[in-house]
């Protein structure tokens, strides 16, 4: 079993598979389509895809009328503090949801604290979706919040927009060794450059519970070839 993160888990959902819907803010943030067209391209610098979409999504209210929840997980981010109590509030206590505290494409940085309040025992997952550059200390914050799902990771800001493929490895690698190593309770879902079932053993091998791709679906050969093998 892997994961399939946005925004190709937006759409994909295949037997043996998690897909991964959003990221969804409170309030809809229009243009989702027109910042793909505009942003979206592949950088021969990074070896990888890089985008400046940001957050564009139809907003959590509408998203949720349509969410699947048996076969889904909804990622949610979170703007302003204030939001937190109220996002709460809307969703239902068993919605299995991802924290994505880190987005590339903003002005300002996703809410990290208080969030806590997501945490019960009627969601299978509560996933918080770490940066690349995440500091220790930010996932110690998480961890003692009660969290101990981590997926790892966001695309790499940089001038152009987040990056995503082969440049999060050493990233990924980075918090998975200091997650595993830390805390052994914690379940890890490693991506960043995964294309072969071998990029996906060697997450395994250093201690990922999990892996998860997306920008290997912009190569639906590659991507079969992925899923097949991923089976047996």
């Amino acid at each position: 079993m892997f994961f399939i993160s946005p925004p190709f888990g937006n759409y994909l959902l295949l037997p043996n598979t998690i897909n991964i819907k959003g990221s969804y803010t409170l309030e809809p943030r229009p243009g989702k389509w027109g910042q793909i067209f505009k942003t979206l391209r592949y950088s021969y610098v990074y070896h990888g895809w890089i985008n400046k979409i940001g957050l564009r999504n139809e907003g959590l209210v509408c998203a949720l009328k349509k969410f699947d929840n048996s076969k889904s997980i909804m990622s949610i981010a979170i703007l302003e503090h204030e939001e937190v109590k109220k996002i709460e509030n809307i969703i239902p206590k068993d919605l299995n949801i991802e924290l994505n505290v880190s987005c590339p494409n903003l002005n300002k940085s996703l809410i990290k604290n208080d969030l806590h309040i997501f945490l019960n025992d009627q969601r299978k997952w509560c996933i918080i979706k770490l940066s690349p550059l995440e500091s220790k200390e930010s996932i110690d914050n998480y961890y003692n919040q009660g969290f101990r799902q981590f997926h790892v990771s966001n695309t790499l800001p940089t001038r152009r927009g987040g990056v995503s493929g082969k440049e999060l490895q050493p990233y990924t690698n980075n918090h998975i060794d200091y997650i595993k190593s830390k805390y052994d309770d914690a379940t890890v879902i490693a991506g960043g450059g995964v294309r072969t079932k071998n990029d996906a053993v060697n997450y395994i091998n250093r201690g990922a519970n999990y892996v998860s791709v997306s920008t290997l679906c912009f190569s639906p050969f590659s991507f079969m070839k992925f899923y097949y093998n991923m089976k047996n």
